[in-house]
This record gives C-alpha cells, sequence and structure tokens, in this order.
C-alpha cells in the first residue's frame, strides 16, 4: 500500500493547461517502460513512454516536490523516487483511492518531432524580484554564494537581476568564504556586498566570516533560507533557529513572513548595516519565497534614510588640537585602519608639518613605505622604524586607529585622537583631545588651521633607520635553516619589488602574516586587506576572490597565506577559475602550523600537532585549470613571481618553499 491520503475521493479534474505555447522536445531515444527529465526553457519535465505513447507530466512531484523524471514506470505508473508516490503518465491522475495528482502537458507527436504545450511563462514580479529591486536601488550590485533547496525562489530573482545587468553573484564552494569574500569587499569599499546560502549548515557557515565583518566593523549583508514556515519549530530536515543561530553576530536580523512589510525589511536591513557598519541578516522561508509580488510596491528609496557622514568636530576642539600640534617639535601621524579612504588628506598634512607617518598593521599601505616621512608599521606586526620613531615623539596625532594591544601605541604621550565613532574615543584610557568628526573632513579642518613647518632632522632620522633596518632584512633574506629552506624576508624582498603599484593584497594569519608585515614594503597605493580582530586563518584567498570583485579586476590582486591557511578553503581557487579572475595567490608552504609551533616553544610546552602533509600546491593550481609555480631555491623567485604576476586570464599560484618558524 502506497503512502497518501486515506480513503476514496472524488476524482478532478485534469489539471491541464488550456492555453500555452508549442515547443520541440527530443526524446533522446527513450524506450518504451522508461522515464527521464528534459528541460524545456525554465520548466522541467517527466517525460514518458509506455505502449500508449509519450507522456509528459511536470517534474516536481505534487507530494514534496520530488524530481518524477528520476523516477521509474511499474505497472503502468510513474513512481516518484522520494516516498513512492505513483501516477499515471498520460492523465496524471493516481491509482483510486487518492488525492494528489501530477500537472499533465498536452504533446504531439508530428512528423517534424515531438511538441509540448506549456502555459506561457508568468511574467509578473515575484515578492523576491521586488526585495532584490531594493536591495539593487540601495547600490548592492554583488553577491556571494551557494543555490539551494531552501532558497531557490530568492536565487531565481537574483538570477534575473544579474541578466538584466543590475548585479552580478559569484558562486563560491563554501559558504564561509563567501561572507570572507563579501567581507574583504567591504573592508576595499566602504560599501556593502551580499551573502547567500540555504536553511541550516549553510547558514552556519556563513558565522565566521560574518563576524571578521562585525568586529572589523565593516557592513554586510546575510541572506539565508529557512524551511517552510507551516514545519518551523517541530524540527524539520535542515531547520535551526536561524534568527537565534545569529543573533550575537547580526546588529539586524528579521524573517520574512508577509508581503505588506517584505520590501521595508530588505531597506531597513541594507541601512543599519550602512549606518552601523555591522552585520544585517535577512531569513526567508521557502514558502514566502514563492509569494507573488505586491500590485503596487511602495517606493524604498535610499534617498532622504542615510544621512551624511561628513560630519566637522566642533571649532573650540579643533583650535586645541590646532594649538598643541602647533607647540610640538616631533609629532608624529599615527594612521589606522579607519583612515585608509583618505591617504591623500594624511599626506597633505603630513608634509605640510613634516610629520613622520606610522600606520597600524590594518592600515598597511596607506602611505607608501617609499615615501619619505613613512616609517611603515608600529606594533608586532611592523619594524623597528615605528617603534623608535614613535618613542622620540612629543605628540601623537592618532587617526581612525582602535589603539590594541597588537599595535601598542604609547599610554604615555600628549595625543590627540580622530576618529568617526564616538566610542572610540578614549576608549581604553583618556586623550588629550578626543576629535569627534568624519576623518577625512578633520584632516582637512586641520591642514587648514596649521602653518608650514620644515623638519630635516626627522626626516633624517627615518632615513636613517631605514637604512638600517633594509640592511638587516638582507642579512635575513640570505639565511637558510637546517633544511636549506629560506628565510621569508628573501620572499618579501623579491615580492616588494615586483608587486604592482596599485595592488590588492589580502593577506592570511600566522607567521606569514609577521613575516608579510616585517618585511613587505608597500608602494604607491597598495591597499593590505586582513582578518583584524578576529584573526582568522584561511582569510585570504576568499578575500581575494571579493576584492577582485570590488575592483571589477581593474586592480592587480595578490594574495598571500601560509600552507595552513590556504587548505581551508583551498577549492576557492576553482572559483576564481571558474569566473576567470586573474589574482595570484602565493603560498609560504613551510609543511607546519609555525605559528602554533612557536606559541608552544614559548609557552615552553612540546611542540605538538603542528606538522601537515600538503599537496604540491603549484600542481593542484595546473589541475584546476590556474597556473602554477613551484619555487625552492632562491634564484627560482623572482622569475616565478612574475610570471605568475604576468597571467591575465584566470588566477595563478605560486608555491614558496620557506622556512618554517622564522619571522
Amino acid at each position: 500500500m502506497r503512502p497518501g491520503e486515506e480513503g476514496p475521493v472524488e476524482e478532478a479534474p485534469l489539471a491541464t493547461p488550456v492555453a500555452g505555447e508549442w515547443h520541440r522536445i527530443d526524446p533522446g531515444g527513450l524506450a518504451s517502460g522508461e522515464v527521464t527529465t528534459v528541460i524545456v526553457g525554465d520548466r522541467a519535465l517527466c517525460l514518458t513512454r509506455t505502449e500508449h505513447g509519450y507522456g509528459a507530466l511536470d517534474n516536481r512531484c505534487p507530494h514534496q516536490g520530488g524530481p518524477l523524471g528520476e523516477g521509474q514506470i511499474e505497472h503502468g505508473y510513474v513512481i516518484c523516487p522520494w516516498h513512492g508516490y505513483e501516477y499515471d503518465p498520460l492523465t496524471g491522475q493516481p491509482p483510486e483511492g487518492y488525492g494528489d495528482r501530477a500537472t499533465v502537458y498536452p504533446l504531439d507527436e508530428r512528423p517534424d518531432g515531438l511538441f509540448v504545450k506549456l502555459p506561457v511563462p508568468h511574467t509578473a514580479p515575484t515578492l523576491m524580484d521586488q526585495m532584490v529591486d531594493v536591495m539593487t536601488e540601495w547600490g548592492i550590485d554583488t553577491v556571494f554564494g551557494m543555490v539551494g533547496h531552501s532558497n531557490l525562489g530568492l536565487a531565481d530573482a537574483l538570477r534575473r537581476a544579474e541578466e538584466d545587468g543590475r548585479l552580478r553573484y559569484f558562486g563560491i564552494r563554501h559558504e564561509g568564504a563567501g561572507a570572507f569574500a563579501a567581507s574583504a569587499y567591504a573592508k576595499l569599499t566602504g560599501r556593502p556586498a551580499a551573502c547567500f546560502s540555504i536553511a541550516g549548515p549553510g547558514a552556519t557557515n556563513l558565522l565566521t566570516g560574518l563576524w571578521d565583518a562585525k568586529v572589523d566593523r565593516v557592513p554586510i549583508l546575510a541572506l539565508t533560507g529557512q524551511v517552510d514556515t507551516q514545519v518551523l519549530g517541530p524540527g524539520a530536515f535542515q531547520e535551526i533557529p536561524t534568527a537565534a543561530a545569529f543573533e550575537a553576530v547580526a546588529e539586524w536580523s528579521q524573517t520574512v513572513l508577509v508581503p505588506e512589510n517584505a520590501t521595508e525589511l530588505m531597506a531597513l536591513g541594507i541601512k543599519h548595516a550602512v549606518v552601523t557598519r555591522d552585520v544585517a541578516h535577512l531569513v526567508f522561508p521557502d514558502d514566502t519565497q514563492e509569494l507573488p509580488g505586491l500590485t503596487e510596491p511602495p517606493a524604498r528609496p535610499r534617498a532622504g534614510r542615510v544621512a551624511t557622514t561628513e560630519i566637522a568636530p566642533p571649532a573650540a576642539e579643533l583650535g586645541r588640537a590646532a594649538e598643541m600640534v602647533g607647540a610640538a617639535e616631533r609629532p608624529v601621524i599615527i594612521v589606522g585602519n579607519g583612515a585608509r579612504p583618505h591617504r591623500e588628506e594624511v599626506l597633505r598634512l603630513a608634509e605640510k608639518i613634516d610629520a613622520p607617518v606610522i600606520t597600524t598593521f590594518k592600515a598597511k599601505g596607506s602611505i607608501g613605505d617609499d615615501h619619505p616621512l613613512a616609517c611603515g608599521v608600529l606594533g608586532r606586526s611592523g619594524t623597528p622604524v615605528g617603534s623608535a620613531v614613535m618613542g622620540r615623539s612629543d605628540l601623537l596625532l592618532v587617526f581612525g586607529a582602535s589603539f590594541s594591544n597588537h599595535t601598542g601605541i604609547s599610554q604615555k604621550k600628549p595625543t590627540i585622537q580622530v576618529d568617526f565613532d564616538r566610542m572610540m574615543l578614549g576608549k581604553f584610557h583618556p586623550v588629550d583631545v578626543p576629535l569627534w568628526g568624519e576623518i577625512g573632513r578633520t584632516l582637512a579642518a586641520l591642514c587648514e588651521l596649521l602653518p608650514e613647518v620644515e623638519r630635516p632632522e626627522q626626516r633624517a632620522d627615518v632615513a636613517d633607520r631605514w637604512t638600517r633596518w633594509r640592511a638587516e632584512k638582507e642579512r635575513r633574506a640570505r639565511m637558510a635553516d637546517d633544511r636549506g629552506r629560506m628565510h621569508p624576508a628573501r620572499l618579501f624582498a623579491a615580492l616588494s619589488a615586483l608587486a604592482p603599484r596599485d595592488a590588492v593584497i589580502p593577506v592570511d594569519v600566522g607567521n606569514n602574516t609577521y613575516a608579510f608585515g616585517h618585511y613587505f614594503e608597500c608602494r604607491g597605493n597598495q591597499d593590505v586587506l586582513m582578518s583584524g580582530y578576529l584573526g582568522s586563518i584561511g582569510f585570504a584567498l576568499p578575500a581575494a576572490l571579493g576584492a577582485w570583485a570590488a575592483t571589477r579586476g581593474e586592480r592587480p590582486v595578490v594574495s598571500i597565506s601560509g600552507d595552513g591557511g590556504l587548505g581551508q578553503y583551498l577549492a576557492e581557487f576553482t572559483t576564481a577559475v571558474k569566473y576567470g579572475m586573474d589574482i595570484t595567490h602565493v603560498v609560504l608552504n613551510n609543511d607546519e602550523l609555525a605559528k602554533i609551533s612557536r606559541e608552544q616553544v614559548g609557552a615552553l610546552r612540546p611542540v605538538w600537532q603542528t606538522s601537515l602533509v600538503n599537496p604540491d600546491f603549484a600542481a593542484f593550481a595546473r589541475n584546476c585549470g590556474g597556473a602554477g609555480f613551484r619555487v625552492e631555491t632562491p634564484d627560482e623567485l623572482e622569475d616565478a613571481l612574475a610570471a605568475a604576476l604576468a597571467v591575465t586570464e584566470g588566477p595563478s599560484l605560486v608555491e614558496v618553499v620557506t622556512a618554517g618558524r622564522w619571522v
């Protein structure tokens, strides 16, 4: 006895369309007693052949949507492969006593082929179309995600928007990579991208990348599917309490349930992401995604709902700051990641008052290390140039920095702090002048108030310290470990010389990143992206996808990781191949989670479970359809890097065998 309704029911009329269009289909040599699936336009059909001829049913089983075309024919009925429901292949009717029936479509065998009559596609916008309209009108033009059974309605709307040229969709291999890519997109542009997943595990896979965006204060929009509302709660397949799971990471989270407020929820979500620089989250139950659009959807324009950020500090506070700068003999500017968009204003002020510039690690590249006032990075990932110059200063002008203990900005120096986030001002300790204002506008105002000053002794001191540090870097670059593997300083000396001046450089977490901070010298307008406060291993390669999408391939992208970090999202190299992303990834292969080994040694513990078994990464890249280069000796380095950077069709990877625990 097959599953179904109990007891006899009245026979219902066939669900055959009375109007439509004829389409020629190819049965592909279907034999009698066989069943297959054919695609006609945007519709899937279950095509059968019996002694009575061909039959065409809608491929979706009316029970729970099972694929009838993947079933079989027994005793004259098509058997659904999911739950064994049965339907007559010519009429769609179930056996006697059951009321569920499949939609049947007319067929016509003609001299020129087999034809099926299908209804004219419904062209009215769905509710998902209207929500995606709001999303694109508010400026979100890029989505990273994975299509699946509980987000198909929203996926269809995204597809139509992509066909219209209003957004770009990148299908990734792991939802975590999609969230990291969207986070990197926002870190580079200041604008949100969206990440997209199914219910359950797809949604939970987003969480690490969303936390990365949250703690680094960048906007991001998460769109997750959910099971039907009618089965929400008892414990359906892949059901989790999604809103609760996202409660800690999302600054704003809502489930879309009814058409009346759906488009407003999209507008509110993006507003929260942009204004608070945080995570906004929308949950889409499967049945909500099938709702028709509103006849007259209300306009949801961005104009008039998001205020300008160009606020200026009070004149009195600006005056106090200008007086302190005027009285200082050795002022130093410290640039945090919040000031990254204002590098020109920073340089204008620095050159006017002849003040050296140090950056935090997250802001590395905000000023090129080839500038005569540049002092590199401050802190654990930095250079002795920056630390020494800060130590000799008598005033710190800090723009957009968080004062993390990793950076180590001195608390003993007179300090002027500028930030557009009022909570960041004096967050950990008092500062002499906290200036609340948009950083670019505040820099311009200070530049107008301050007279031009020359401090040749400061420039000379910076130049001398760079000379000594570069000599030390050259010494380290000639070193090799007991296995003959090169010091990372050698790699980053070569990469400093070869990386394009406008490159975007996503970096990972680990010894490779410390070495990058110490030895790589930024030039021109390079942008460095990292998982800052979260410090998540695996960030670099997904971030390279986001950076490429953000720049539309118009800037070189050179990402850097260790072998441990690359292993976490290695399959995303195929994503870069699929979309022709001409990124270059450099992997430092030391066959070890070397940062963890160093931490174990530093804690006086045995080195344990940090060794790695790696593939040939260069061969892997070639097997995926990209370019791969392996470097084992220093004399191979420059040629391999140059060849990889010259690849313009698809991604390239350079595997560099390096010493393990040196940074």
